[in-house]
C-alpha cells in the first residue's frame, strides 16, 4: 500500500516566552535567556484550562501544560471528523511529573507516610499526559506515550505520522511537555556540567557552555492529507517523513564525528524521498554544550556539505525542555514556513569558527518556505530527525 499523505492541521503552544502560538512566535523573535540555569513561568495558573482549582490541583504542571496546548492546538484547526477510534494519541515527555515527585518526597521526609498524596503515581506517570488529553476529548486510538530523552518529542511526532501514513489511523494528537526544573534535577544536570555555569543559552557560540533548562509543551494535530483537504482544513504544513537511530555509544555523550546524526537525517530524507539540496532550513537540536553542538554542526555538514541550509536553534529563548523540544521545535518550523522567516539563534554572537555551518544570528531571516529538517538527539544516544514542507 502506497503511504498516506499527512497534513498538520493544528497547533498550540505553551512556553515562557508566550502562550498560544502567535505569542510563542513572538517570542522566538525576542531577547535571549541570561543569567539563571532555568526558565520557567514566572506565574503560571492553569484553572482555565480545567474544571475546577481542585481538578487542576491534580495535575502536574507537565500535564497542565499539555492540556492547555492540546485546547489551542484542537480550537486551531477543529477536530478531525473521523471514528475516535481511529484517532491516536502519541505523547512525549523526558521524565514526567517530576515535580510532583520531588514534593512529595519532602512531604513525606517531613510529614510522614501518610501525609502523601494519594494522587502521587497518576501525577508523576510519564504517560499521565496522553492519558490525560486521551480522556479528555475521548480519543480511543493507540495513546502511547514516548520517552527517549530530548528526541522524545521529535519521535512522537514521527511515529504519530506513520501510523497516519500507514492507515493503522486517519488522525493523531501528538506533541510533547516537559516541566523538570526542580532543585534536585537542577543539581544533578549542574554537577554533570551540562547547565551553563555563566547562566546563557548561546548555541553555536565560540563561548558555549552548556544548556539552560526550560519547560513547555506544545501539540500537533496530524491527519490524512485528502481527509483535511476534503473538510476544507488550513493545513499548515506536511510531515514529509522522518527517522530514528541509535548512537550506541555513550549514555550522555554524543559519538564522536556525530555519526549517528549523520545516519539519523539520511535516514529521514530518504523516507521523505528527497536530497540534501531540497532542504531550505535545519532547526537544530542546538543545545549550547560544547560537545554536542559541534557534534550536531560535523553531522550537518557530512550530510549538507560546505554550502548547507541556514541553521537556527530556537533553545537560546526557550532553553533545553528536554522531552518536549523536538515538539516546540516542530512548531518554531511550523511558524517559520507561516511567516517566512527564521528566527535568530538568541544569544549567539561569535558562532564557533570551527564548526562550519551557516547558523542564523541576529536577525530574523527571510525565506522562501521549503522542506525544512528539525533536529533532536538525547541522552542514552537517541536520534531523530523530521521533516516539514509547506503545504502544497
Amino acid at each position: 500500500m502506497k503511504p498516506r499523505r499527512v497534513a498538520v492541521t493544528g497547533l498550540g503552544v505553551v512556553a515562557p516566552c508566550g502562550v498560544g502560538a502567535a505569542a510563542y512566535w513572538d517570542g522566538l523573535l525576542g531577547p535571549g535567556i541570561t543569567g539563571t540555569r532555568s526558565v520557567e513561568f514566572g506565574e503560571w495558573d492553569p484553572t482555565p484550562w480545567f474544571d475546577s482549582p481542585k481538578d487542576a490541583r491534580r495535575a502536574d504542571r507537565v500535564e497542565q501544560f499539555a492540556l492547555a496546548a492540546a485546547a489551542e492546538a484542537f480550537d486551531s484547526g477543529g477536530r478531525p471528523p473521523v471514528d475516535d477510534a481511529r484517532i491516536a494519541t502519541v505523547f512525549a515527555t523526558g521524565v514526567g511529573g517530576l515535580r510532583t515527585l520531588e514534593d512529595q518526597i519532602e512531604i513525606r521526609q517531613n510529614k510522614g507516610e501518610r501525609r502523601v498524596s494519594p494522587f502521587l503515581v497518576p501525577m508523576m506517570m510519564p504517560n499521565a499526559s496522553g492519558a490525560a488529553i486521551s480522556m479528555r476529548y475521548g480519543l480511543r486510538g493507540p495513546n502511547e506515550t514516548i520517552c527517549t530523552a530530548c528526541a522524545a518529542g521529535t519521535h512522537a511526532i514521527g511515529y504519530a505520522a506513520r501510523l497516519i501514513a500507514w492507515g493503522v489511523c486517519d488522525a493523531a494528537v501528538t506533541g510533547g511537555s516537559e516541566s523538570a526544573g526542580t532543585a534536585t534535577a537542577l543539581a544533578g544536570f549542574g554537577n554533570m556540567t551540562a547547565l551553563s555555569s555563566a547562566g546563557v543559552s548561546r548555541p553555536f557560540d565560540v563561548e558555549r557552555d552548556g544548556f539552560v533548562m526550560g519547560e513547555g509543551a506544545a501539540v500537533l494535530i496530524l491527519e490524512a492529507y485528502e481527509d483535511a483537504e476534503a473538510r476544507g482544513a488550513d493545513i499548515m504544513a506536511e510531515v514529509l517523513g522522518s527517522a530514528s537511530n541509535a548512537d550506541a555509544h555513550h549514555i550522555t555523550a554524543p559519538a564522536p564525528g556525530g555519526t549517528g546524526a549523520i545516519a539519523c537525517m539520511r535516514l529521514a530524507l530518504a523516507d521523505a524521498g528527497l536530497e540534501p539540496d531540497a532542504i531550505g532550513h535545519i532547526n537544530a537540536h542546538g543545545t549550547s554544550t560544547p560537545l554536542n553542538d559541534a557534534a550536531e554542526a560535523a553531522a550537518v555538514g557530512a550530510v549538507f556539505g560546505a554550502d548547507g541550509p541556514p541553521v537556527t536553534s530556537t533553545k537560546g529563548v526557550t532553553g533545553h525542555a528536554l522531552g518536549a523540544a523536538g515538539a516546540l521545535e516542530a512548531a518554531a518550523v511550523l511558524l517559520s514556513i507561516h511567516h517566512e522567516l527564521i528566527p535568530p539563534t538568541a544569544n549567539t554572537k561569535h558562532v564557533d569558527d570551527e564548526l562550519g555551518i551557516d547558523v542564523v544570528t541576529g536577525e530574523p531571516r527571510p525565506w522562501s518556505p521549503s522542506p525544512a529538517m528539525s533536529n533532536n538527539f538525547g541522552f542514552g544516544g537517541h536520534n531523530g530527525s523530521i521533516l516539514f514542507g509547506p503545504a502544497t
